[in-house]
Parts: C-alpha cells; sequence; structure tokens
C-alpha cells in the first residue's frame, strides 16, 4: 500500500539534532550557557563537596557511598538510584562529575521545618565513555536538596517538573545497559537482546568506513549507538514530551554543533519500532546516515541549511548503491511525473518531525539530489568543500559558498538544481 510505502520511507528519513532545534537529554541546556559562577557561589556550603564525592562514587563503583548522597527519608527515591547505579554496571565510564550550576533554580522556595530546610538545585552532570568520548556529554539535572542535620542530601529529582524543569534522563535511568562492543561502534541498549544490540554494531561498523570514503574531513571514525527499549524511551531520551512525533523516525543524532577543539560527543538514538520495520538495506541507510552526522558535525553550524546536512547524509548513505533516482527519490518522481516539479530548494522548516510524511521526504529527496548534482558536476572533493565552506560565517555563508565553490549565484543554483531533478525523475 502506498501509505506504508511512504511510512516506512520517512522512517529512514532522519534530521540531525542541533542545540537551537532539539531540546536533547544530551545537549548543554540554555542554562550551560550563562556564567554559573555567581549563584553557585551563593549556594549553601557544602552541596558541591556532596555532589564530587557522588560523582566519586560512580567512578570507583562505590554503590555504598553513592547511597550515602541520597536522603533516607526519601525512599521510592533511594530505590531508584540504588537501581541506575546497579544499571551502570556494564557501562564503561572515563569520568563523571557534577557541578552545581545554581540553587532555588526551578521555584522550589527554600523551606524550613520538620523534614529539614530544602532547596531546589541546577546541576549539570558531565560523563565520558572510555575510548569513545573526546569531550564529556553534558547533561542537566534539577534535584531537591534536603539538609538532615548538616549534611545536604538528595532528595528527589523530578519536583521542578511540574515547571518546566524535568531532569534530562540518560539510558541508564531505563533499565540495566548491555553494551555491545564493534571495531567502530558502542552500542548501549536496555532489555533490546544481544544479537539486536550486535545487529546494530555490525552494521553501524559497515557504515564508517562508507562514510570515511564520502567526508573528507578529520573526525574520530566511532560511533556511539543508544537503543531503548520503546519509543516512549527514545522520546525520554531526547527529553521531547509528545513521543508521537518521532514514530516514524528510526533514528536520531544528537550532539552539539559547530567547530570545537575537542569534538563533544554524539548520540545516535534508534527508535526500536520504526528500526525495526526497515529492509537489512533500509537500516544500513539510517545507520550511514546518522555515521554522517556525527563525522560532518564539527562543519556543521547554525549557517549549514539543513538541506545540505541531510541531503549530504542521504548522499553518503546511498553513495555507490547503484539504485536509480527514481527509487530513492519516489515522492519527488511523482511530482514532476504530474508536472509539478519543486519550485525551490527545501527550506529548514520543511525538515520538521511534525510535518506530513509526503512533505518531510520531498524535503530530504530535494537535499539529497541537490548533493548529489554537486557530486556529479563539480566532483565529489568540491562538495565536502562545498559543506565545509557553507558553515562558515552567518545566515549568507551558503550563498557565498556558491559563488566561492561553484560560481553560481544561488538562484543560479536553484535553476541547475531544477532542471537536474526534471532530468533525474522525468
Amino acid at each position: 500500500m502506498a501509505g506504508r510505502r511512504t511510512t516506512r520511507r520517512t522512517a529512514r528519513r532522519i534530521r540531525t539534532a542541533l542545540c537551537a532545534t532539539l531540546p536533547s537529554a544530551l545537549l548543554p541546556l540554555l542554562a550551560g550557557c550563562q556564567d554559573p559562577a555567581g549563584a553557585a557561589q551563593d549556594a549553601p556550603p557544602g552541596i558541591q563537596r556532596m555532589l564530587d564525592r557522588r560523582a566519586a562514587a560512580v567512578r570507583d563503583r562505590d554503590a555504598g557511598a553513592f547511597l550515602a548522597s541520597v536522603d533516607p527519608h526519601a525512599s521510592a527515591y533511594r530505590d531508584q538510584q540504588r537501581a541506575v547505579f546497579a544499571n551502570l554496571a556494564q557501562v564503561p565510564l572515563g569520568a563523571w562529575s557534577y557541578e552545581l550550576v545554581k540553587t532555588d533554580a526551578f521555584g522550589l522556595p527554600a523551606v524550613v521545618g520538620a523534614e529539614g530546610r530544602r532547596v531546589a538545585a541546577e546541576v549539570r552532570l558531565r560523563y565520558r565513555l572510555t575510548g569513545y568520548d573526546n569531550a564529556p556529554v553534558t547533561s542537566v539535572q534539577y534535584l531537591t536538596l534536603t539538609d538532615r542535620g548538616g549534611r545536604w542530601l538528595i532528595s528527589s529529582d523530578s519536583d521542578g517538573a511540574g515547571s518546566g524543569r524535568r531532569s534530562a534522563r540518560q539510558l541508564w535511568d531505563q533499565g540495566p545497559v548491555q553494551v555491545v562492543k564493534g571495531r567502530h561502534s558502542l552500542v548501549l541498549g536496555v532489555r533490546r537482546g544481544a544479537a539486536a544490540l550486535r545487529e546494530l554494531a555490525d552494521r553501524t561498523d559497515e557504515a564508517v568506513p562508507a562514510v570515511a570514503k564520502a567526508w573528507p574531513g578529520k573526525w574520530a571514525g566511532r560511533v556511539v549507538v543508544e537503543a531503548p527499549r520503546s519509543l516512549d524511551g527514545m522520546a525520554e531520551l531526547l527529553n521531547a514530551d509528545d513521543p508521537s512525533g518521532y514514530r516514524g523516525i528510526a533514528a536520531v543524532t544528537t550532539g552539539e554543533a559547530g567547530p570545537a577543539p575537542a569534538a563533544p560527543a554524539d548520540r545516535v538514538v534508534v527508535n526500536p519500532e520504526a528500526y525495526g520495520e526497515l529492509s537489512a538495506a533500509g537500516r544500513q541507510t539510517v545507520l550511514t546516515h546518522e555515521a554522517t552526522h556525527v563525522a560532518t558535525r564539527t562543519a556543521t553550524t547554525a549557517a549549514t541549511p539543513l538541506w545540505l546536512s541531510e541531503g549530504f547524509a542521504d548522499w553518503a548513505a546511498y553513495r555507490g548503491g547503484g539504485r536509480p533516482a527514481t527509487a530513492v527519490a519516489p515522492e519527488l518522481a511523482h511530482a514532476v511525473a504530474k508536472g509539478a516539479p519543486p519550485s525551490r530548494l527545501p527550506a529548514d522548516g520543511d525538515f520538521r518531525f511534525s510535518r506530513g510524511a509526503r512533505e518531510l521526504a520531498r524535503a530530504y529527496e530535494g537535499g539529497w539530489l541537490a548533493c548529489r548534482m554537486i557530486a556529479d558536476h563539480w566532483g565529489e572533493k568540491r562538495l565536502g568543500a562545498f559543506y565545509r565552506a557553507a558553515g562558515r560565517g552567518g545566515t549568507e555563508s551558503a550563498g557565498r559558498a556558491m559563488r566561492d565553490q561553484l560560481n553560481l549565484s544561488p538562484a543560479e543554483f536553484t535553476r541547475q538544481w531544477q532542471a537536474y531533478v526534471v532530468r533525474q525523475l522525468g
């Protein structure tokens, strides 16, 4: 059925998650861009020391010391934290630390009473996976802290949710984490089974060399994949309120966009439902696409148009596969057959997950064909140079890159792309 085919195609279509567009649990939130020094200095003494001891307990794998940071009167939270600590057992942690950003961060007033003095705290967790992360992943937590006889202890990490201050969740908050290592991959999963995680590792291992051939820039050549048990689990990792927005999305790459001396960590988060519907070829396409986003992330900035970042990832995923353009871009082929080819390059808004399946597919197909045209007419090296140039500077950098790298104005490029779409799909 046509509808099912569209759903499957859309499941292969994802976009890279930039800090400005996806409130991922793996991204530093806006508070992370502020200077916390003053707020942290005003915090009650002893909180940072408690957080330091808690972090050392995680690094030392000391469950008793870890639970010593948890309020014994908060029995449900204590049981949850005991489970979370156990869930981390297989995770190869190279670093783990907490930084107190500020107190009274989400509307919980200081209280003095029978339960002891309480404050709300915004805390930044940083962790790094051994052998895979060049720099830490950053995650924001909103904690309720209670003073018990001069000792600050954590009583909750969910009190701020009602005021929009929801602690970011990690995979180990969802259950015991299983770990499978590949040649170029590390796969972390919860209740997915060893065979499913090995399949993800094998396909990611195949994707990484393919991306290395397509992308001329330097990158680590390693990919971390997170495989939650369900769509709801995926949405939780992405700090999303509505899981249905990701129902047809097979995977999402999260990470910090833009150049950095030490590349921030990326994660490929897989939706088991949409991924499970794909053929073997479709799964390989998804993971190659995602690995491309990991490779190109330091060259991708807010100035990079989504037609280029998504089109390049699709170009790398389909490169050398020998599939005809009409098979890769069926929605645009249908439009061309009806005499209604696209009138413009896809805008960033065309890539919203909330768009209809056909509209979203046409956006990805249009971006893919634009990158394919550059590779066909100017060569693959020039495509890579164009990608890097388009990410430099402000909103006009893509237009400048067209002039500098392709010797075309944006209007001329668009006209050539329109003609190319018709030739390839007509």
